[in-house]
């Protein structure tokens, strides 16, 4: 069977995810701080 592959998939926040509970690993900690998503 064949999985689908996604290109562009929806951000997650639209999903029902707080964006508080999110951590965005691909970015430094000084980094996520100035974002709407959790430091971690």
């Amino acid at each position: 069977m064949k999985e689908a592959i996604v290109d562009n998939p929806p951000p997650i926040s639209t999903l029902g995810v707080p964006k508080q509970d999110i951590v965005l690993g691909f970015h430094p900690p000084f980094m996520r701080e100035m974002s709407d998503y959790a430091v971690g």
